[in-house]
């Protein structure tokens, strides 16, 4: 279970934020919507444990995120949390398995070759391996950043507005690739959007 519990946040000499509660069970989606400025990113960065929250508490799989020692909250979140940014980190003088087989080292965890393969044969890119970044399409390496989050198989998987320049058809596409990708792990999954178009996508929505 994932859930978040009055937090707050205010940036130095800045606005303050206050959020409402959030709790997910295994296998549930939540879309959060928002206009810029209405916190939207640094509330998908305090849930992934990027930010500190000055009050409140994030809890996954029994883990309060916020209490946890730097070096123990790298290794979680590697671990359990899938991110995926509106741009592609993805390191540009690796091959596409290169970077997968990194974010596995970085956690611990063995390659596993055919872990690597059949994640992006499942995402449409297979084909692609042993491609650089710079050598895929956009759409691709919008595949590659959701293959990267997930290598590992993660328990929460957070999307930071993963549909804001597609079109309708590819808008469609995207949040339906995210849901099947979190089915197949039983994952919780939370997209954070200003992208109305995606209302019609998910069950359970929050405005903030």
């Amino acid at each position: 279970m994932f859930k978040t519990h009055s937090l707050s946040f205010a940036y130095y000499q800045g606005r303050e934020f206050w959020f409402p509660d959030i709790q997910l069970k295994k296998g549930e989606n939540l879309l959060i919507l928002g206009e810029s400025g209405i916190g939207k990113t640094t509330l998908l960065h305090l849930m992934a444990g990027l930010l500190k929250p000055n009050s409140g508490k994030i809890e996954l799989m029994g883990t309060v995120l916020n209490e946890l020692s730097l070096a123990k909250l790298d290794h979680f979140r590697g671990r359990h949390i899938g991110l995926i940014f509106q741009r592609p980190h993805i390191i540009q003088n690796l091959s596409l398995s290169e970077n997968l087989a990194l974010i596995q080292y970085l956690v611990g965890k063995p390659q596993n070759k055919n872990q690597i393969k059949a994640i992006l044969d499942n995402l449409g890119i297979g084909h692609q391996l042993h491609k650089k970044p710079r050598q895929l399409s956009q759409g691709e390496q919008q595949r590659a950043t959701i293959a990267l989050a997930l290598i590992n198989r993660p328990q929460l998987i957070l999307a930071d507005e993963p549909t804001s320049s597609l079109d309708d058809k590819n808008c469609t596409k995207v949040a339906n690739l995210l849901k099947e990708q979190a089915s197949a792990t039983n994952a919780q999954l939370i997209v954070i959007s200003h992208d109305q178009r995606l209302k019609d996508q998910f069950q359970n929505t929050l405005t903030l």
